[in-house]
């Protein structure tokens, strides 16, 4: 096995074991000396019968899910790179992203939701490209339709997002069906939302037959946008995230705060609030920002006041190489020099003890 695809699947049990806080180091020894599917399946922990059916069934569904993780991994460290906590990914610890995910707060709204959809996005793009044998493109997009540019003919191949969705459904909301407590229904909430964002950006694109160009006749298709939209949509409902309380009768969520609207299907939702991730704290699952590069001329959150959290920053002289002078050759090329340019970087300093931050 090659180093890439050995660290694609290192990051595949994390997934299977949905975000839990404890990994066993059997699936990397199984993986690593070439064990089957079955013993596989059979070793990850944490997995209830319904997952582990699923992972037996279609271990072909189970690595383009394990294709997918870096990918919305890196979505979800995009849309924090500005704040305190940059949905960081921990050395050593196999829950990806620690105890973060053991509170009910905004931050595991999101990576539930993004998690969510990045499964959908992966085994809808694993079926389109035929590496699938339980899915293909979509079978309903067939024959003459009409759109309000007229008549067109369904072509190419569709992206079949039902089959994500119903997969990915029957897989990671599995173990949150077992339990009745309230934080798999918050789970459940933000899973379901993180699956419709992928639907939502669902689109038509044609091409045109005929001469000239013209479009006589056209042929559709639909297909995914880039996940990058799904992960600018999620983070707008992680601004607008609904804290919720349960219910009386322990069936579903109310508002906490009653001048708020209730939340939708497409609404994020948590019970907690967030800690501030401004110091280490083990039981917060927050590495803090100490060292953390800050913006001095900004006034959002990446600034030095923010990011730092009031504590100062350190200023270091670094240069680094960049393309200068680029002038355009006919035809057609653009030749630069390489530049040394210097510029000052700005560090949080750290809090004046740097350990984890214990209780007392």
């Amino acid at each position: 096995m090659n180093a890439c695809l050995g660290g694609i699947w290192l990051w595949l049990p994390l997934l299977l074991t949905w975000l839990s806080p404890e990994v066993s180091s059997s699936w990397w020894y199984m993986r690593a000396t070439g064990g089957s599917s079955r013993v596989m399946c059979d070793n990850v922990p944490g997995l209830v019968s319904r997952q582990r059916q699923l992972c037996h069934r279609h271990p072909d569904v189970m690595r383009a899910i394990s294709l997918g993780v870096a990918e919305w991994t890196a979505e979800c460290q995009h849309q924090f790179r500005q704040h305190r906590w940059n949905c960081n990914t921990l050395d050593r610890d196999h829950s990806l992203f620690g105890r973060v995910l053991l509170r009910s707060s905004r931050e595991s709204a999101f990576v539930y939701a993004i998690s969510s959809a990045g499964v959908v996005f992966a085994i809808t793009r694993a079926c389109s490209q035929g590496e699938l044998k339980s899915c293909s493109c979509d079978p309903k997009k067939k024959g003459t339709a009409k759109d309000s540019k007229g008549t067109f003919d369904w072509g190419g191949c569709s992206d079949n997002i039902d089959y994500g969705i119903k997969f990915a459904r029957a897989f990671v909301d599995a173990k949150e069906r077992k339990g009745k407590d309230a934080r798999a229904l918050m789970n459940l909430h933000n899973n379901r939302a993180g699956r419709k964002a992928v639907k939502r950006f669902l689109k038509q694109e044609c091409k045109c037959h005929g001469v000239s160009g013209s479009c006589t006749l056209r042929t559709c298709w639909l297909a995914m946008a880039d996940f990058r939209k799904t992960g600018d949509y999620l983070w707008r409902k992680y601004n607008g995230a609904i804290q919720v309380v349960m219910n009386q009768d322990g069936t579903g969520f109310t508002v906490a705060n009653k001048r708020f609207k209730k939340p939708t299907k497409n609404d994020l939702v948590y019970f907690e609030n967030s800690p501030d991730y401004c110091i280490r704290d083990r039981d917060a699952g927050s590495l803090g920002t100490a060292g953390r590069v800050c913006n001095l001329t900004s006034r959002g959150m990446d600034s030095c006041e923010v990011m730092c959290c009031g504590r100062g920053y350190d200023t270091s002289r670094v240069t680094r190489m960049t393309k200068c002078e680029c002038k355009f050759h006919w035809c057609c090329a653009v030749r630069c020099q390489d530049c040394l340019e210097a510029l000052d970087v700005h560090t949080c300093k750290a809090p004046k003890s740097a350990d984890w931050a214990a209780p007392t």
